[in-house]
């Protein structure tokens, strides 16, 4: 990992801790109860779908999310806290109004990488896709119309730390990946006065009830 890439984590890491009970109170409904059956792992890629997601564009989300927040040894990353799951529900709910804002960007993203490297996103190497995050943070990708190269990077970066650092109730934070990273002790009953005076790290599993809530990625026909 790159220096530069690590620094960017640590600070999201840092922009978390401060704002951890509000993560912890991020209101994104999961997506219907009615989705379908899962589809055969068999299918190609581009033929399953999530909540919103088809296949591309969910291998697209998820690799970008991991470039956003990388994991390294001993620290959770996009992929291990399922930030791809948090955002495709979320698009299939509460944020339904961006699902044209994602597909564009997502259609862009594609070309731009196809143009600069002959190939889609996800299947670039890391220090390739470091290289088009950068891009698109400095507005550099002519592909991009709307929405903007910018504004693309800024909203994937949004919802990755939503993702990271939010509730489980609403499909990210898988196995409190982000608020045990950060040290936060997440939703309890109570504190006790020894707890509440303690200048120790608090050692207490959140409530697990949350966790149990979580809803799983389904896939629809």
């Amino acid at each position: 990992m790159s220096e530069t890439r690590e620094s960017r984590r640590n600070f999201l890491k840092t922009a978390a801790a401060g704002a951890g009970a509000v993560a912890a109170n991020a209101v994104v409904p999961a997506a219907p109860a009615q989705a379908a059956e899962a589809m055969p792992m068999s299918m190609p890629a581009s033929e399953q779908h999530g909540a919103f997601f088809n296949g591309d564009e969910s291998e697209a989300v998820a690799a970008f999310a991991e470039r956003i927040f990388p994991g390294a040894p001993g620290k959770p990353g996009a992929r291990d806290a399922d930030v791809l799951n948090y955002i495709d529900l979320a698009l299939a709910g509460a944020y339904s109004d961006l699902q044209e804002f994602y597909r564009h960007g997502l259609n862009h993203l594609d070309a731009h990488c196809r143009a600069a490297y002959s190939r889609p996103f996800a299947r670039l190497d890391p220090k390739q896709q470091d290289e088009v995050v950068a891009a698109l943070e400095a507005g550099r990708a002519p592909e991009f119309t709307w929405p903007t190269p910018r504004a693309f990077f800024e909203t994937l970066r949004t919802h990755t730390i939503e993702g990271m650092f939010a509730d489980p109730l609403y499909g990210g934070n898988k196995d409190f990946a982000g608020w045990k990273l950060i040290g936060f002790p997440g939703a309890q009953p109570f504190f006790t006065k020894p707890e509440i005076q303690s200048r120790d790290e608090f050692k207490r599993a959140p409530m697990t009830g949350l966790k149990a809530q979580a809803s799983t990625r389904k896939r629809r026909t």
